[in-house]
């Protein structure tokens, strides 16, 4: 890792320095994670090699334009590199909408939805990992229209390379759906989905360790395979819910006055009945007192 001092001066504040301290104790399992990087990435890229010439072989059939997707991202340190990425919509995608894609997004090609479905689209960034722009387990890298919207805090997760995969990324596997729901996906991504996804990178670089990233992997896999995974993320409340709360609790607190001042006037027209009766009673025993003592 850099020193403190070399980092960006964004990056050096209070809410990244705690995250910092807990990776520069993890020197081993960071010397572990790039090797383990290095090996399998070169490894799996020699073995899926004629699987990547038949992916190429139909993006190119299906529909005009490049093989691999290059678009900027954010990496370690605010580092920008172009990943690579199979394309699976049409050629200048990015400049033709959102830079987030919704389910039934009317840019991605047929061959695009299988291996999207599939997620093969994710399997040429072995070349990223190898090259060590990114790594297996890690914040996934985000276009530096979103990384400029990040908060102090969310900046620690550029402590790490991003990463092909992660518990954010299992978490939100099916992130389309929900932003296909939305009539503007840019808004939903950045103030809904974006900060629990770093709630989960944050949580990850607290607990980080090389067996974990392991373990994160074959979770990936069951993931791909069907399995359900659910986080225990508690979006946080805005600020229209918590006057809107604060509203409601206003309005409660006043109907329970209105009954406490109710039921008071009621028994102030109780008491005030008793004490006339007990007057009357009391004028009606004295009468008879008054009259027994005048026989």
């Amino acid at each position: 890792m850099k020193k403190w001092e070399d980092l960006p001066e964004y990056m050096k504040t209070e809410e990244v320095r705690k995250y910092y301290d807990i990776l520069k104790k993890k020197g081993f399992s960071l010397f572990l994670k790039r090797v383990f990087d290095i090996v399998v990435s070169a490894l799996l890229l020699i073995i899926l090699s004629p699987f990547f010439l038949i992916l190429a072989i139909a993006i190119k059939i299906d529909s005009p334009g490049p093989v691999f997707f290059r678009q900027v991202r954010i990496t370690r340190y605010g580092k920008e590199f172009r990943i690579f990425k199979f394309r699976t919509m049409v050629n200048g995608a990015d400049k033709k909408g959102s830079q987030v894609t919704v389910k039934n997004d009317a840019r991605i090609t047929k061959v695009g939805k299988f291996i999207r479905k599939c997620r093969l689209d994710e399997v040429s960034q072995l070349i990223d990992v190898f090259r060590g722009t990114m790594t297996f387990v890690g914040t996934r890298p985000e276009v530096p229209k979103y990384v400029d919207k990040y908060t102090p805090k969310m900046y620690a997760t550029l402590l790490l390379p991003a990463g092909v995969t992660s518990d954010a990324a299992i978490y939100y596997k099916d992130e389309s759906e929900l932003l296909d729901a939305s009539s503007n996906p840019d808004e939903t991504y950045v103030n809904e989905v974006l900060p629990a996804k770093m709630y989960y990178n944050l949580k990850s670089i607290e607990n980080f360790g090389f067996f974990r990233d392991i373990g994160i992997m074959f979770k990936t896999v069951f993931a791909v395979l069907g399995k359900e995974y659910k986080g225990d993320y508690v979006p946080e409340k805005k600020d229209e819910a918590i006057v809107e709360e604060s509203i409601e609790n206003a309005e409660k607190v006043d109907n329970v006055c209105d009954k406490i001042e109710q039921n008071t006037v009621e028994i102030g027209i109780k008491a005030e009945q008793v004490d006339e009766k007990n007057t009357e009673e009391t004028n009606e025993n004295n009468k008879q007192e008054s009259e027994k003592a005048e026989e």
